[in-house]
């Protein structure tokens, strides 16, 4: 990826993290995954968003040993969690959102193990 996009896609505390995943697992392109996340966890809150969501609405953590991801939408008090999987030069990226998720409980799907609604 281009650095012009790169700095397109990720807040300064995302460069930061990409940086430092990419010291620790240099074989896998972070800056790729990242754009995939964010564009998962679009998708997944599209219907639902009631105003278009950009780049910088969406914050990714990913934990490497584990081959999930965080995202955290700006203005939302929730977090979607996603799964990743990296075979063969190829990225893969999911996360899931309910319909009509019931405040305080927690979201399970397929895709999202753990995402609370608050």
């Amino acid at each position: 990826m281009s650095p012009a996009v790169r700095d397109g896609i990720t807040s300064p505390s995302e460069h930061a993290r990409l940086d430092r995943l990419h010291a620790v697992r240099p074989g896998i392109h972070w800056d790729r995954l990242l754009f995939s996340a964010k564009r998962s966890a679009y998708k997944a809150c599209s219907s639902s968003a009631p105003r278009v969501l950009h780049f910088e609405d969406a914050g990714i953590t990913f934990s490497p040993g584990t081959g999930t991801f965080a995202a955290h939408l700006a203005g939302e008090a929730f977090v979607l969690t996603g799964r990743r999987h990296v075979c063969d030069g190829i990225l893969l990226t999911a996360t899931a959102f309910p319909a009509d998720p019931p405040p305080g409980q927690t979201i399970t799907s397929a895709a999202s193990r753990s995402a609370t609604v608050s």
